[in-house]
């Protein structure tokens, strides 16, 4: 029987601008797992860190930034990895980031601020689609969601 593990988190990183949010994209290395994928920022929860921790050292590792607001969206992505046989439950997370300035590491060849539709073009996997989804529907609306789930950083 597959085990349900919690071992990734995904976040969608973004900007405000006068015409809506701007997302950032990374295009994964080559040679890299996954090399040429564009996604969020994402990674491993290593031993001792929350989920919520882990990805903002991911952020700083593979952007330079840091979050000015961070918020748990409402939505965990899920898939099972059939070499391992498990199912993998991924948090997913919206920041909140100053300016479009970058530093790649080399776990990623390119980047892009693009727009919700265009973010959602570059992605591959429905999960992936569903995280940006949910993340872009927090931060337009105006229902209040992101308060209960804002994190205190």
């Amino acid at each position: 029987m597959p085990k349900i593990k919690v071992k990734q988190v995904d976040s969608y990183i973004y900007r405000l601008t006068e015409n809506g949010p701007l997302y950032l994209m990374l295009k994964r290395s080559t040679g890299k797992y996954y090399e040429h994928l564009w996604q969020g920022v994402a990674g491993k929860i290593e031993k001792g860190e929350t989920a919520w921790q882990a990805v903002v050292r991911e952020l700083e590792e593979e952007t330079g930034k840091k979050p000015v607001k961070m918020f748990a969206a409402d939505h965990i992505a899920s898939f099972y990895d059939a070499r391992k046989d498990r199912i993998q439950m991924v948090p997913v997370f919206g920041i909140e980031v100053e300016n479009s300035e970058v530093q790649l590491s080399e776990e990623h060849s390119e980047y892009k601020w693009v727009s919700f539709e265009d973010a959602l073009t570059l992605l591959t996997w429905k999960g992936q689609k569903e995280g940006l989804r949910t993340v872009h529907d927090e931060i337009i609306s105006r229902d209040g969601r992101t308060k209960w789930s804002e994190i205190n950083l």
